[in-house]
């Protein structure tokens, strides 16, 4: 089966393949509203699946797998990107979000710390850890939309 040719739903009914790549996820059925800017939620959101995805670069191509998760939590949502890549190393975890700090030997160097500009001003959380799977986790959270805090 090609995943490339998007033949391999059999293997993962819920994900989406594209690239070599299959996206999975698995997003609260009953989100809680945030406020914030959309493009730069957006710019966010495609920094952490960017990232993830040139991590996994030289994973073979069935072991590309790309997680979005979103759960509600008390006073904010949070939104999880996960990959298959090999992993944070303890002092990476520490500091994926400093600016000029990479663990690729490319790019500019800035995506993620664009991201936690983006996180910050929205009154928001973020960290990097590895999960269960010894791969990568990106995480942030962003406050539910409440009329006293607009």
């Amino acid at each position: 089966m090609s995943i490339r040719n998007g033949d391999s739903h059999a293997k993962h009914p819920h994900a989406r393949y594209h690239d070599g790549v299959a996206l999975r996820e698995e997003l609260a059925p009953d989100l809680a509203p945030v406020l914030g800017d959309r493009v730069q939620l957006q710019q966010v959101m495609l920094n952490l699946m960017m990232n993830a995805i040139e991590a996994m670069s030289t994973a073979p191509g069935n072991g590309r797998q790309l997680a979005i998760r979103t759960r509600n939590q008390k006073l904010d949502v949070c939104v999880a990107v996960e990959d298959s890549g090999p992993g944070f190393d303890s002092q990476s975890t520490d500091r994926v979000f400093e600016t000029f700090y990479t663990t690729k030997p490319y790019g500019m160097k800035l995506g993620l710390s664009i991201s936690r500009t983006n996180i910050d001003a929205h009154k928001g959380r973020r960290w990097a850890a590895r999960n269960e799977h010894r791969a990568r986790d990106t995480k942030f959270t962003l406050l539910v939309y409440n009329e006293s805090r607009a």
